[in-house]
């Protein structure tokens, strides 16, 4: 029998969220106080829910900011690890399983969304969490380091389906020189892909990512889909989500039929200092034990875009303000890497 790896899906049980904590050295440092508040906000919050591992170069201060944190059935632990940034999706270790069981993380190349920002440190991470031994000795990482590929660029069904962006996987500066179709081929390879669904439409004003699909559209189940769209004719993205739209409904599941889809309003417009639109989503939210965790911006669409997403999901949507993110350009899936039932011994770290 031919091993197959599936890229495991993010409602399934966990072992425990990882967060990379903003320090002073990040782009965050004009706004430390403000980010650090909203990253207790966030461990606060997982923490109900299931165990929380905290990446950061300064171990010290940022157990003095947990500190207060309550933690009862579950704990938070502190590994001290050098990064650049603290979008822990893009970088952190993506979790398989192959058809007999058995576990393993892979390691992709990390270069800062296609050389836009420094990634040297962030790209080392995974391999660092590995040679600490956070991962139970069963666990085989595999080097996938000959390609370029973030966290936030892919979505498993579970199934063997990836649904990702045309955008994002043939920007020029992540994997230049490899033809498209190889590419592709490659890639489905190593995520263990025997459909690869690539959207063509959805970018967001302010996006960094060059269109992750985890801004754009996200698997609830195998056969449910939310995705942002936009209602707003005057809207700069109306015709953009549109398209994107079209392109879900016209794809069918491992079924064979078509998408359910749930679509998440476009939050009104947020503007940085400086102007610039910020790239604000409801489909950055994220699944954790018996819930989902849901950006909020302190817009009027929040409400209304949380009881779309808990209509269509029998669990409870749980808000989280994810206002202050948005000023670097992500949000609260970015933030976050789950690590599946089974990979980590908690009580060794």
């Amino acid at each position: 029998m031919t091993t197959s790896l599936t890229l495991i899906p993010e409602w399934e049980k966990q072992d425990a969220v990882i967060l990379s904590w903003p320090h002073p050295e990040t782009d965050w440092h004009e706004m430390l106080a403000e980010i650090d508040d909203c990253y207790k906000d966030i461990s606060a919050t997982i923490v109900r829910f299931e165990n929380l591992i905290i990446l950061t170069p300064e171990p010290q201060r940022v157990s003095g900011l947990i500190k207060s944190i309550e933690q009862k059935e579950h704990s938070i632990k502190i590994i001290e690890i050098p990064t650049n940034d603290t979008w822990i999706r893009d970088y952190g270790p993506l979790a398989f399983r192959d058809n007999k069981r058995k576990l393993y993380l892979s390691d992709f190349t990390f270069n800062g969304w296609g050389m836009k920002f420094p990634a040297d440190k962030d790209n080392r991470v995974t391999r660092k969490l590995f040679s600490r031994r956070i991962f139970n000795p069963n666990i085989k990482l595999c080097n996938r380091l000959e390609y370029v590929l973030e966290g936030g660029s892919v979505e498993s069904d579970g199934l063997g389906t990836i649904l990702s962006t045309k955008h994002c996987l043939f920007e020029e500066n992540r994997n230049a020189g490899i033809d498209h179709k190889v590419l592709l081929k490659s890639i489905s390879e190593k995520l263990g892909a025997n459909r690869l669904l690539l959207l063509e439409h959805g970018l967001l004003e302010g996006d960094d990512t060059d269109g992750h699909v985890d801004t754009l559209a996200r698997f609830l189940t195998s056969d449910t889909i939310a995705y942002t769209c936009c209602e707003d004719k005057k809207d700069a993205h109306f015709m953009e989500l549109q398209q994107m739209e079209k392109e879900l409904k016209q794809m069918v599941d491992y079924k064979g039929e078509p998408y359910k889809l749930v679509p998440l309003p476009l939050p009104e417009p947020i503007y940085a200092k400086d102007g610039h639109r910020l790239p604000t989503t409801y489909a950055n939210f994220l699944f954790v034990n018996g819930a989902i965790l849901f950006p909020v911006y302190g817009v009027k669409e929040d409400k209304p875009a949380a009881e779309r997403l808990q209509a269509a999901i029998n669990m409870p949507v749980i808000p989280v303000n994810c206002r202050p993110l948005i000023e670097q350009h992500g949000s609260l899936h970015c933030a976050t890497m789950q690590i599946p039932q089974g990979f980590i011994n908690f009580n060794q770290i």
